[in-house]
């Protein structure tokens, strides 16, 4: 589907404050292409945040847009537009994990251009969640947590990092209006605000080992002596090659969503995933698919943008647990990550309970097990551009569970 956008003059910022990098920003839309070399010129960017996941989220229309210091393209963002029911000119304009900017400035100077130009085009509202840390939790500090009975929550205990850049931003963006739509629990209708993730740069395989726990080490042994065979479908000009493991990772997946009561996405959704990011970069987006004596028992999706592997999707089969395919698959995507030369393997989502109540708290106990650490980043935050419209929607998506 196409979409025609009306020309409208250039959102300007207002000015840096003295001694700052730069005079004005202003933000226009970019092309694909422009988009797309910018992003190849970071160290890391969210694959949410690449040109090509807006042709992969077909149910939103897509924008790439640029800020400018003078002639010279300083960030871009990818913004994915959802109409308002029955308002269908307005919309919610959503950056996830995204815009590509320089956090670490005046955000204001970067957030007041995206704010005008969305407004100038119809957006009743911007959500974005910058890709800006606050705290930083090791493994040990997870496990003492999960051993203290007085400790119910990742946020009880002290964090081993925090960043002064984080609480900038988040004290910036509050007081500029902005409200925060991270839930408690950690997971919510957008982007996960806790992840957990596996630091790879300056390590080998033998000090990521080490640094797994005892039960991890264990099944990546048993998978092997098991015979488990892990194998990783290839991406050729934008096509899987081998579309029958598409279908079979997507049977897996059907099977694990019903297992774990959770509403699957369809096969088409997959199809056009690997054919799109894929079609953008070779070496974006990979299937592997562990078997064990010709039986499919586990599988997994990474996707990989610059320095930032990501575990998106993953399905395992409840028969043949024991030969520990879903570790194996793990494994198998953190070599590659180290060797392509990642600095970070994202195992994504985690919810911040340490309550062994709780049964979230097994996410958090298996990806601990890694030993990588957990990261709080400031989450999603929305500003209400239109606040009639803005009331009216935030009604209409908690009558409907969001």
């Amino acid at each position: 589907m196409s979409y025609s956008e009306p020309v409208r003059p250039m959102a300007r910022s207002r000015r840096f404050p003295p001694g700052a990098a730069g005079v004005d920003l202003t933000v226009r839309p970019i092309s694909a292409a422009e988009h797309l070399a910018f992003v190849r010129a970071q160290r890391s960017v969210s694959f949410l945040q690449t040109p090509a996941w807006g042709r992969v989220k077909t149910e939103w229309r897509s924008e790439s847009l640029g800020w400018y210091d003078g002639p010279r393209l300083v960030g871009a963002g990818l913004v994915l537009h959802r109409p308002v029911p029955r308002l269908e000119r307005f919309t919610l304009a959503y950056l996830p994990e995204g815009p590509v900017i320089d956090w670490t400035g005046d955000v204001d100077a970067w957030l007041d251009p995206l704010a005008a130009h969305l407004k100038a085009g119809g957006a009743f509202a911007i959500r974005l969640g910058g890709p800006v840390r606050t705290h930083v939790w090791s493994s040990d500090e997870i496990k003492e947590g999960i051993a203290d009975p007085g400790t119910r929550r990742l946020t009880d205990v002290p964090a081993s990092w925090t960043d002064p850049v984080g609480a900038r931003v988040t004290d910036r963006l509050r007081g500029a209006g902005w409200l925060p739509q991270s839930p408690e629990d950690g997971f919510g209708v957008g982007h996960p605000q806790f992840k957990y993730e596996i630091p790879l740069a300056g390590r080998t395989e033998d000090d990521l080992l080490r640094g797994m726990n005892q039960l991890w080490r264990r099944n990546i042994r048993k998978a092997a002596k098991e015979g488990v065979e892990v194998t990783g479908g290839q991406v050729t000009d934008g096509q899987v090659s081998g579309r029958e493991d598409v279908t079979a990772f997507h049977d897996l997946y059907v099977h694990t969503a019903e297992r774990d009561r959770f509403t699957p996405r369809p096969l088409r959704y997959f199809e056009t995933m690997f054919s799109v990011l894929g079609a953008e970069d070779p070496e974006r987006i990979g299937l592997y698919l562990a078997r064990h004596r010709g039986d499919l028992v586990a599988a997994a999706v990474m996707v990989r943008v610059g320095t930032h592997a990501v575990y998106a999707y993953g399905a395992s089969s409840t028969g043949k647990r024991e030969v520990r395919g879903s570790n194996a698959c793990q494994w198998a995507m953190i070599r590659d990550a180290l060797a392509t030369g990642c600095d970070v393997y994202d195992l994504r989502g985690i919810t911040p309970t340490l309550d062994l109540d709780d049964p979230h708290v097994g996410l958090i106990q298996f990806k601990a097990g890694t030993g990588g650490q957990a990261v709080r980043y400031v989450g999603e935050w929305d500003l209400p551009l239109r606040p009639l419209v803005y009331r009216t929607f935030d009604l209409y998506m908690k009558r409907r569970g969001r």
